[in-house]
């Protein structure tokens, strides 16, 4: 059984920051693109970044140069830097991995988290 958990989600004003982090766990064999979406409410799950495991990125319009995504293969984890936050930001930010597992290595999950609330007052 393969999960991922975000968290780091919270309250903040308008031009704050905040980090969110997503781990992965279980038997992995090996874990491909990791991204970020986000659902606001009333609104559809949109996409928000993404990072390949060789470190490459890519950002939706509305965050380029705000936001940035990182990650470290050692744990697992990819990370989300949310910088110059807005309200239209407010969302449930949701993790999402390409997972091999070790059990199955020929198959590929996509595994959801079960979200984190950033909220963004103005």
């Amino acid at each position: 059984q393969v999960q991922v958990v975000e968290s780091g989600g919270g309250l903040v004003q308008a031009g704050g920051s905040l980090r969110l982090s997503c781990t992965a766990s279980g038997n992995i064999f090996s874990i491909n693109p990791m991204y970020w979406y986000r659902q606001a409410p009333g609104k559809q799950r949109e996409f928000v970044a993404t990072i390949t495991s060789g470190g490459t990125t890519n950002y939706a319009d509305s965050v380029k140069g705000r936001f940035t995504i990182s990650r470290d293969n050692a744990k697992n984890t990819v990370y989300l830097q949310l910088n110059s936050l807005k309200p239209e930001d407010t969302a449930v930010y949701y993790c999402n991995a390409d997972i091999v597992p070790r059990a199955t290595p020929y198959r590929v999950l996509k595994v959801w988290g079960q979200g984190t609330l950033v909220t963004v007052s103005s």
